[in-house]
């Protein structure tokens, strides 16, 4: 499939699945500069790759709805991170061995997937028959797309990132070429027993306000008032009252 560059005019909700496996032209550079970048040190995507991994939804102060793998500069903004990963989805088994778990310190891989995706399911097997540990992130609902499509720029998927690099669509041959400049083991080094994370929606929907139940007013019941008997009038004898 034709890959979908810049911004897509994709509707929220629908998403392209993608096998070219070009490169973002909005973040993502070439293999070669990306290689040279690699030989300058680790310091600077040290501290990308940790923003990369990370969506936040910024709400600003007029209302605006933002997704952006930074922290607001304002704030008065509105912060909630969509990255819900819990204890219980991290990787199960033996620990990684020193190599691999360095690498994966410098540039993790996080998978952006959706339902009924073949290139998605083949960039999946792809990361598991290398050996290349790995997070999913599940894109379904139109908030998962307009998440996707701020953060990315696009909503093709497979969306692939490996530290602060962007790739989407699927090429195995380029998704091996990343991965090779990473310097990911070109064959599974995982110790037996490991399992990968359990996949996680991209956003996590804001639970609805609460709303406060109205206490009924409490009626106060009165003392029933006796009549008042009329008073004997001389000029009215017969009691008449109108």
């Amino acid at each position: 499939m034709k890959l979908i560059q810049g911004k897509s005019k994709t509707p929220a909700g629908v998403f392209a699945c993608c096998a070219s496996g070009r490169t973002s032209g909005i973040v993502a550079p070439s293999v070669a500069r990306w290689l040279a970048a690699l030989a300058c040190g680790s310091v600077l995507f040290g501290t990308l790759t940790t923003q990369a991994q990370q969506v936040y939804r910024i709400v600003g102060p007029d209302g605006r709805v933002m997704f952006s793998d930074k922290p607001p500069a304002t704030p008065a903004a509105k912060v909630t991170s969509t990255d819900n990963t819990v204890a219980t989805n991290q990787p199960v088994g033996p620990a990684l061995p020193f190599e691999l778990r360095q690498v994966v310190a410098k540039y993790p891989v996080t998978i952006y997937t959706s339902g009924n995706c073949a290139p998605c399911d083949s960039g999946r097997s792809l990361l598991t028959a290398r050996g290349v540990p790995f997070s999913e992130k599940t894109v379904a609902t139109a908030l998962d797309a307009d998440a996707l499509q701020r953060f990315s720029g696009s909503t093709s998927l497979p969306f692939l990132t490996i530290g602060a690099q962007h790739v989407a669509g699927y090429s195995p041959s380029e998704w091996t070429q990343y991965l090779n400049a990473a310097g990911y083991p070109e064959r599974s080094k995982l110790p037996a027993g490991y399992r990968s994370s359990a996949a996680t929606p991209l956003t996590v929907p804001e639970k609805p306000a609460a709303v406060e139940t109205p206490v009924p007013a409490v009626q106060v019941s009165r003392p029933a008032v006796a009549p008042v008997a009329p008073r004997p009038n001389p000029g009215n004898p017969a009691g008449i009252q109108f």
